[in-house]
C-alpha cells in the first residue's frame, strides 16, 4: 500500500511562494498519473493538474501562469511550486495518485498540508 505524505505548507502574504511536495513511500507505477487538489473551507475539492510519463495536464488553467507541476525521475516526488500567491488560493492541498476510471477515484491520497495565504 502506497502512502503520500504532503509538506510545504504554511502560512504566506500574497505575492510570496510555497513548494508543496508529496513523497511516496515507494516508487509510484510507470502507469499512474499523479496529482495535486486542493479544497477551500465551504467549497469542493478540486484538481489542479495531473503530470505522469506522457504529459502534464492542467485541470485548473487560470493557475498555470503561477504554479508549476514536476515530480522527480523516480516518481517518488512530487512537487507544486506555487508564485504569486493570491489569498483565494488558500487552501487544503492533496496529493492523489493512480486513477481508476472503473472505480472513479484514486487509489492513494495524501492527508493534505494547509496553505494559508493572508496578509
Amino acid at each position: 500500500q502506497v502512502q503520500l505524505v504532503e509538506h510545504g505548507g504554511g502560512w504566506v502574504q500574497p505575492g510570496g511562494s510555497l513548494q508543496l511536495s508529496c513523497v511516496a513511500s515507494e516508487a509510484i507505477g510507470a502507469t499512474c498519473g499523479m496529482t495535486w487538489h486542493r479544497q477551500a473551507a465551504g467549497k469542493e475539492r478540486e484538481l489542479i493538474a495531473t503530470i505522469s510519463i506522457t504529459e502534464t495536464r492542467w485541470t485548473k488553467r487560470t493557475l498555470e501562469d503561477r504554479f508549476t507541476i514536476s515530480q522527480d525521475g523516480e516518481k517518488k516526488i512530487l512537487y507544486l511550486q506555487m508564485n504569486h500567491l493570491k489569498t483565494e488560493d488558500t487552501a487544503v492541498y492533496y496529493c492523489a495518485a493512480c486513477y481508476r476510471a472503473n472505480l472513479g477515484e484514486y487509489l492513494y491520497w495524501g492527508q493534505g498540508t494547509q496553505v494559508n495565504v493572508s496578509s
